[in-house]
């Protein structure tokens, strides 16, 4: 379970920082009469909670992180990360059918760690003008018909659905990530999981993430009358819209 807590924050933080997300709140009240929430009290209960997480906690960490770390620092560490999360792609691409992808997403790999010194510079999307292939277990799932179940509101992480809990099993198995910091520790047996590092390491990757733009949950909740439909559905259909890319 611990692991994929980790892997939880990964996939939440990386759908707070896109761009598009917030392109998306346009369409907060569009509710169908099939809504299944059997979890909504408790899940208003944790969006409130995580509403003081995010305000109070996340966000003047990311600040303090963006003085203190310079951009072209905070950057080369974004690029590795991503480089290193290869994996993951790669393998959902080949689960989805999507062989083209899955090839440039190798080609994306090889680029980045020979000529980007490890993937610190992302070579094949600025040089080479290569196209990121973004996919996971949960959005494998949906794409062989398995449906998102009913919405589930993690503490400190944010919205997800059944389907998107149960995906994450999958995408840690192939997770670099979850083995970094256990690498690093010699006196450790390879069996063993060692969830503490594995946290540091995965947090940091997401707060310097976060720094690039701190103020953006401030956007994404500014025009929200009530802030958990508001969140719900914009991931609902983010979701959506990436199974069917």
């Amino acid at each position: 379970m611990k692991k994929i807590i980790v892997l939880i924050i990964i996939s939440v933080f990386s759908f707070a920082a896109e761009p598009s997300f917030h392109d998306e709140f346009e369409a907060e009240f569009k509710k169908t009469k099939e809504d299944f929430d059997p979890l909504s009290g408790y899940n208003r209960a944790m969006t409130h909670f995580n509403d003081g997480f995010f305000t109070y906690v996340v966000k003047p960490t990311a600040k303090g992180y963006k003085y203190v770390v310079p951009e072209v620092a905070r950057t080369g560490i974004s690029n590795f990360f991503t480089n290193l999360l290869f994996p993951v792609r790669f393998v959902n691409n080949l689960f989805q059918l999507k062989f083209e992808r899955a090839g440039k997403e190798l080609g994306r790999f090889l680029i980045n760690t020979i000529w980007g010194f490890g993937g610190f510079m992302d070579q094949a999307t600025h040089t080479l003008g290569m196209e990121i292939y973004r996919e996971d277990f949960g959005q494998t799932l949906g794409y062989w018909g398995v449906g998102e179940g009913f919405h589930i509101v993690l503490p400190f992480l944010g919205p997800s659905n059944l389907r998107d809990v149960f995906g994450l099993a999958g995408d840690l198995s192939l997770s670099p990530t979850s083995q970094v910091a256990h690498n690093t520790i010699p006196y450790k047996t390879t069996d063993q999981f060692n969830w503490k590092e594995d946290l540091a390491v995965n947090s940091f990757f997401l707060l310097n993430g976060f720094s690039k733009n701190p103020e953006f949950y401030d956007m994404v909740k500014k025009d929200a009358i009530d802030l958990y439909p508001y969140l719900k559905n914009a991931y609902t259909q983010k979701r959506n819209q990436e199974i069917k890319e």
